[in-house]
């Protein structure tokens, strides 16, 4: 299938372009206007004015960088806005001022944009949107749906009740709404300190759904907001703005993962809340969970990713073994790749594991037909052609893709000393053996068939050279190429025009499906034979590879030039995947 038709078939159906389609024929976000008494809501300064029949989100917080469950959850954002004439929008929720910093949200931006798609004007951070987010919360207090507590953590959590208990009332819960708001300005000049108190929603505390036993919304943070600086010493919880942060930018449905399910009644409950004060309009956004992805043979959770790289266990956050945008973009993965894996794997409510081996066949399938074919010999021995003239050089010619004619043929110098892979030949060969043992002939891909001869070797017995003689009338692409038939075939490249460069061979980080199965600390799990580095000779048209150039190296698998290590004239490669899955059992 071309890349063209992959992009134009028609989307599969799922449970969420379901609820879209009867929301557009039901008419529900005709009016985007909204209607509805003025409010912030028609006149907050980043309210959208296209004309999108949908808006969707992708929310990440800037405290790490993207890994390749975030890629699912672009690929669908992204892609239904596109699908539906619709407006995805870019969205920082940078509420949590400790732990976030400009260097996440810049990597965050270049992994979107890196997978091929476009916010256009349509950029917002949770920040924007903290002055209208604290009038929310002083009009909660006065309307009787919120107050501030000043119980300890502990005394909070021990209140909350538990799934068979209902929680207990706090005793400030009753406090007049003139007191929270007092207690909610000096918590906001910085005149308490950090949790001593917290704004809470009033809602029921006897509700089987924890996340609606009084929730806290606002707390005292004295830090330092990468953008808004000093200006706060409160901050709203992630649960609190993001309903806020949808329906101030017109989101029609927010799109998240499971884990948030049983935070949509408070979603809704605070977006009621606030359109019945008028604070919003009609029609609100929806929530709509969707089952994460979760990745055999690799770690996706935030915390674990940090330990990986703090810890050193991994050379940085675009380490190629690290499942970050970052890493797999330096390993050589695929923008074309990951959506095609996210339209593979499908949408569901349902909680599955994918299989990693799903991930690298998507990268193969694309590869395959984009990445033009060279020759990489990784683990060099000599093979000496005797009967060749030893001055003399010819040229052989090799297709860039055999799939596709009309990228032309490219020339490989042929010499009387060439590099062959060391496991091509065999000094007593094991049954099936078709490469070169002594008296066995083989063809020399795109040039000529020869025959072994037998080999030199050193003192310590390890072999160091190969010899064989070469027929001269069986030339590949002349009238005498199938005169003589053999059953091996095998690549090299000419001692005297090919170059030595560094390869990493990468695989994955993990040895086991799930690490740290089990309670078990998944650093246990790493896989020790992640990364070897080596020496390859390389044909001579390798040599101006420009960074991220791929390739098939033939019979290996499929390479990227480095992106960060590579110079002019001197790329260095990796291995992005193997040409076919190593790791079937």
């Amino acid at each position: 299938m071309s890349e063209k038709s992959k992009t134009t078939a028609a989307p599969v159906s799922n449970f969420i372009r379901n609820i879209i389609d009867s929301d557009l024929a039901s008419g529900k976000y005709t009016n985007r206007g909204w209607g509805g008494k003025p409010g912030p809501a028609k006149t907050h300064a980043n309210t959208p004015a296209d004309p999108a029949k949908i808006r969707t989100r992708f929310p990440p917080e800037p405290n790490g960088y993207l890994h390749i469950g975030h890629a699912k959850s672009i690929c669908l954002n992204f892609g239904l806005a596109q699908s539906y004439a619709g407006a995805c929008h870019m969205r920082f929720d940078d509420t949590n001022p400790e732990k976030e910093e400009q260097e996440y949200v810049d990597s965050i931006i270049h992994a979107v944009q890196w997978l091929g798609f476009d916010w256009r004007e349509n950029i917002f951070f949770a920040s924007d949107y903290f002055d209208f987010m604290y009038e929310a919360a002083q009009y909660l207090i006065q309307s009787g749906h919120a107050y501030v507590d000043e119980q300890t953590a502990e005394q909070m959590r021990v209140s909350r009740g538990t799934l068979t208990e209902p929680g207990t009332a706090s005793p400030w819960r009753e406090r007049p709404a003139a007191e929270s708001l007092q207690r909610f300005t000096e918590m906001r000049d910085g005149k308490h300190a950090d949790g001593s108190m917290v704004l809470r929603s009033k809602i029921d505390m006897a509700s089987p759904n924890i996340n609606l036993r009084d929730p806290a919304i606002y707390r005292i943070r004295k830090a330092t907001h990468h953008r808004t600086r000093d200006k706060w010493c409160v901050y709203p919880m992630y649960a609190y703005a993001h309903p806020i942060e949808d329906a101030l930018e017109r989101i029609t449905h927010s799109i998240c993962t499971l884990e948030f399910e049983d935070q949509r009644p408070f979603y809704d409950w605070l977006l009621l809340r606030l359109a019945e004060g008028s604070l919003l309009a009609q029609p609100l956004p929806q929530q709509i969970e969707f089952a994460r992805l979760n990745l055999t043979y690799a770690v996706l959770s935030k915390r674990k990713l940090i330990q990986l790289v703090t810890e050193k266990h991994v050379e940085g956050w675009d380490d190629p073994r690290l499942p970050t945008l970052a890493g797999a973009r330096r390993r050589g993965y695929t923008p074309q790749g990951f959506r095609l894996f996210a339209e593979r794997i499908g949408v569901s409510r349902a909680d599955s594991w994918i299989d990693y081996s799903v991930l690298e066949e998507c990268m193969r399938e694309h590869m395959n037909e984009s990445a033009e074919r060279r020759i990489a010999v990784l683990d060099p021995v000599k093979l000496i052609i005797d009967n060749y003239p030893k001055d003399q050089q010819e040229d052989c010619f090799a297709p860039n893709h055999p799939q596709k004619p009309e990228l032309g043929k490219r020339t490989v110098p042929f010499t009387r000393e060439l590099w062959i892979e060391r496991d091509d030949f065999a000094e007593t060969p094991p049954k099936g053996f078709f490469r070169l043992f002594p008296g066995n002939s083989v063809r020399l891909r795109y040039g000529y068939v020869v025959k072994c001869t037998g080999c030199d070797k050193d003192a310590q017995g390890n072999i160091v050279a190969v010899h064989c003689d070469y027929l001269p009338e069986t030339k590949s692409g002349t009238p005498g190429a199938d005169s003589v038939k053999v059953k091996g075939n095998i690549h090299w490249v000419s001692v005297a025009q090919a170059f030595a460069a560094e390869v990493r061979l990468y695989d994955r980080l993990f040895k086991l499906p799930h690490p740290g199965a089990g309670d078990k600390d998944f650093l246990l799990d790493l896989n020790p034979d992640s990364q070897k580095t080596i020496t390859a000779q390389l044909e001579v048209a390798l040599k101006d590879a420009k960074p991220e150039d791929r390739f098939q190296f033939e019979r290996h698998g499929y390479f990227v030039a480095d992106r960060v290590d590579s110079t002019p004239g001197a790329p260095k490669f990796n291995r992005a995947v193997t040409l076919r899955d190593s790791w079937k059992t």
